[in-house]
């Protein structure tokens, strides 16, 4: 394979020349699960693994989204000495399974009944040419607001149920004093908000038509431009210093009462349950007003890279760890997020979690589970930071609304 590597040879053969490198007995897991919750929520599956006397080598590299673990990875991979297990996202599953670098788990698959109790929205990421080549740990749903409940009280707010309404509410919390919006600027993070306010602007059709299906009508429409002047509303209402902010230290500002909403996906869960506090005593969630229908996910999954002819013991031992109903309930009581099975009980789950499992199954049986197109799930990396530069340029103000359509309908066209 000529380009990827910069000289010709295949990806199977680095593989097989670093299966000698593995030690018997241990894991060694790529991710990038680095902030408090997301750290406390990983030693749930090493713990898991430590039972089974299976040893953990940790490589952390810091990064919401993965861009940076990935650039690690392939450095790996170009080395001929892959970690045993990477943590990846949507289309980078599937981009590596093009090049044969995943195991086959279909026999765990199988033995585990995973066909049944996997959505199909997301057996399109962890299978490939129908092959399971992923474990799905979680279900993460991007278009949440999360509320600071005291300020929300002090104001005489309640759960916001449209733009108007939403808007309203930002404003009543900047003329007390607060940030009303926390947010980090980085190009993912903008993007989550864009996610859902293209649900809201258009509804479930509209997202499928511009984020999936990147239907140029779409992109171009007035709609569009609906959706970036509302982006440029939200704009108003950060503080002077969201620039290069990570998305933990966005969520600690309504943790703290110095902010009182964030729009996140459901990982920023973890820092409140991480920080003590207790949904719908210290914090409220619902979801981004206009898209209470609507699921937008990601899906932490655990690819295995093969290093040799089968699965070894202990990546078979990951694998059947990650999809047991015990881990998945206990992981995602950690994690903020939920169960990537729909057949578990989710009455351990705290109140945000049990809302967010109910959304996820009505969501996956009614056609109205979306790939989060912010979170690499509607559209392969190319498509996803063409869009990427032009929604943070017009979050930053390099264009107007107008420019900006134009812009994204150009950088689609030119990415795929």
């Amino acid at each position: 394979m000529r380009g990827y590597f910069g000289k010709t040879t295949t990806l199977a053969a680095a593989l097989m020349a670093s299966a000698s490198m593995a030690q018997a007995a241990d894991v060694e897991v790529l991710h990038w699960w680095t902030s408090g919750g997301e750290a406390a929520a990983l030693n749930v599956l090493k713990d898991d693994l430590s039972g089974q006397d299976i040893g953990w080598q940790d490589m952390p590299v810091a990064g919401g989204g993965g861009t940076q673990a990935m650039t690690v990875l392939r450095a790996r991979v170009t080395s001929g000495n892959p970690p045993t297990a990477v943590q990846m996202l949507g289309f980078d599953i599937t981009d590596w399974a093009k090049q044969d670098a995943l195991a086959n788990l279909n026999e765990i698959a199988e033995e585990g009944n995973w066909n049944e109790v996997i959505p199909a929205a997301l057996q399109k990421f962890a299978t490939y040419d129908g092959q399971w080549v992923s474990a799905p740990v979680n279900v993460h749903s991007t278009n949440w607001v999360w509320a600071n409940k005291a300020i929300m009280d002090e104001l005489g707010l309640s759960e916001p149920q449209t733009w108007d309404e939403f808007t309203a509410a930002l404003q009543a919390a900047e003329d007390a004093g607060y940030t009303a919006l926390a947010h980090g600027g980085q190009a993912w993070q903008e993007a989550t908000f864009f996610d859902a306010v293209v649900l809201s602007v258009g509804g479930p059709e509209f997202y499928q038509a511009s984020m999936i299906d990147l239907d140029p009508e779409a992109l171009g429409s007035d709609q569009m431009k609906e959706v970036f002047d509302r982006m440029g509303t939200l704009r108003g209402y950060v503080d002077d210093n969201f620039s290069g902010r990570d998305w933990n230290l966005a969520t600690a500002m309504v943790i703290n009462k110095e902010a009182a909403f964030q729009l996140m996906g459901d990982w920023a869960k973890g820092e409140f349950l991480n920080a003590g506090k207790v949904p719908g005593e210290d914090f409220l969630c619902f979801r981004f007003p206009g898209s209470q229908d609507q699921v937008t996910f990601n899906s932490d999954q655990f690819a295995m890279f093969a290093q040799g002819d089968s699965v070894s013991d202990e990546q078979a031992a990951l694998a059947k760890a990650i999809m047991s109903p015990g881990f998945q309930i206990a992981f995602n009581k950690v994690k903020g997020s939920v169960p990537a099975r729909t057949d578990l009980d989710a009455g351990e789950l705290d109140a945000c979690g049990q809302k967010a499992y109910e959304d996820f199954k009505a969501a996956a049986s009614s056609g109205n589970l979306y790939g989060s197109m912010g979170h690499g799930h509607a559209n392969p990396a190319s498509v996803k930071n063409a869009m990427y530069d032009v929604i943070t340029a017009h979050f930053n103000g390099e264009y107007d609304s107008e420019t900006a359509v134009e812009e994204l309908v150009l950088a689609v066209e030119l990415s795929q």
